[in-house]
């Protein structure tokens, strides 16, 4: 494509841009004529109300220090998050009232300037930068993202039965925000497939649901790790898993110890944090000091940190969170001077899951990346789903058949290798 194509095509799509603003108001007359052609879908009615607050608004909210009870990421985290993570993000919340005065739930979102392409594969990205030494913002949008930078989204009611009422009211108000502060996307991000039922209706009006990145889940009822190993893995992994762990051996001795509160060792664990970070080929939130020390402080309930030690250096570190008969694995912090010849990974996993077994937990579940380990231990995906959509109906309907070659569960080769993909 020369620059004349590209300069040409830029000015057709700023033409076309023009005549639909991100806000509803002011909207030329040649541009309501182009979608009246379509009647133009309203969202469902609903009893409830919500209201866009920041966070000081919430000291007067009821509902906010009760809300996702059952999730190991309670109101207390997005909290955090919002206190330790800023990285331009700006943090909202919508405050759901019902009727009668009194508020029925709280969810949070968070606008950022998105770089929509950032999930594709490295061919599709250069094809994307060579476009962008022409246009800069191509494929780059104020976007308007609903749920938690630092984890999967929640819908905040608790109650089943109230959830798709809930969603119908954040579908509605979600967009009227979007187009007053001039943002042009609006994204549902990593929301469970138990929610699907609840969100139907965002796939009704225009939302297109893509696959995220799965988590990973593994049942761990066994009666000790040989014990999973013996009964859940395949005799080729046994004998790879007992490879890796003579190496180890023949190291100077790994010590594994547990806490719930890490800020005596932060400055000694963020390094390790930082080498996983930046060899990650998919990047959005970068966590901080401040955050892995306030999340012992705040949720000693839900926290454990996993830390490893060689001759009393630190060479490797977890952050997992525990709700019900489940823990989590979050994040990885290892020293890659040793990490590979000491197979770090798999022995971190290994002592994560025999602690877990001995402390009665039947299930492990870990975050998305590093598929192909996952997939010879027997883990199942646990699929998250993203809901997407422009302000502008006109635009979402060019975008709609992009929208899935921007999803990053579709560059993951490993995936399809699941006995569960199908359910992505």
């Amino acid at each position: 494509m020369t620059s004349l194509d590209i300069g040409a095509l830029r000015t057709r799509f700023h033409r076309l841009c023009s005549l639909i603003p991100a806000s509803s108001a002011g909207r030329s007359a040649t541009a309501e004529s182009a979608v009246a052609r379509r009647p133009r879908r309203r969202a469902p009615a609903s009893q409830l109300v919500a209201t866009v607050v920041a966070r000081a608004s919430l000291a007067n909210c009821t509902h906010w220090n009760h809300s996702f009870p059952a999730q190991r990421k309670d109101h207390r985290y997005y909290e955090l998050v919002e206190d330790t993570i800023r990285q331009d993000f700006e943090y909202w919340y919508f405050i759901i009232d019902a009727e009668n005065g009194k508020d029925a739930g709280v969810q949070p979102f968070f606008i950022l300037d998105q770089d929509i392409a950032a999930g594709t594969n490295r061919k599709i990205r250069s094809l994307i930068e060579c476009v962008r030494r022409f246009w800069p913002r191509f494929l780059r949008m104020r976007t308007l993202m609903v749920g938690c930078v630092a984890g999967e989204g929640h819908l905040s009611a608790v109650n089943e039965s109230t959830r798709r009422e809930h969603a119908q009211v954040l579908l509605s108000t979600a967009i009227s925000h979007a187009r007053a502060q001039n943002t042009q996307l609006i994204v549902l991000k990593e929301f469970p497939a138990c929610y699907r039922g609840a969100l139907q209706d965002f796939a009704k009006y225009d939302f297109v649901r893509l696959p995220s990145l799965p988590m990973t889940t593994l049942n761990i009822e066994y009666a000790s790790f040989d014990d999973y190993m013996k009964r859940a893995l395949s005799r080729a992994t046994r004998k790879d898993l007992r490879r890796k762990s003579k190496a180890a051996a023949r190291a100077p001795a790994l010590e594994m110890s547990l806490t719930n509160d890490i800020t005596a060792m932060v400055d000694e664990i963020y390094p390790l944090y930082l080498q996983v970070y930046e060899r990650s080929s998919l990047r959005f939130e970068k966590l901080t000091k401040d955050y892995l020390s306030e999340l012992g402080r705040r949720m000693p309930d839900k926290v454990r940190f996993f830390v490893w030690r060689q001759s009393e250096r630190i060479v490797a570190f977890s952050i997992c969170m525990v709700q019900g008969d489940t823990i989590y694995d979050e994040y990885i912090g290892l020293d890659y001077t040793v990490a590979l010849d000491l197979h770090l990974y798999h022995y971190t996993f290994r002592d994560i899951v025999a602690w877990a077994i001995v402390n009665g937990y039947k299930w492990y579940c870990s975050t998305g990346l590093n598929y192909d380990p996952k997939l010879h231990l027997k883990c199942k995906l646990a699929p998250l789903d993203l809901y997407v959509r422009h302000t502008s109906p006109l635009v979402n309907g060019m975008l709609k058949g992009i929208f899935p070659l921007l999803g990053p569960a579709r560059y993951d080769k490993n995936l399809s290798r699941f006995g569960n993909y199908d359910e992505l």
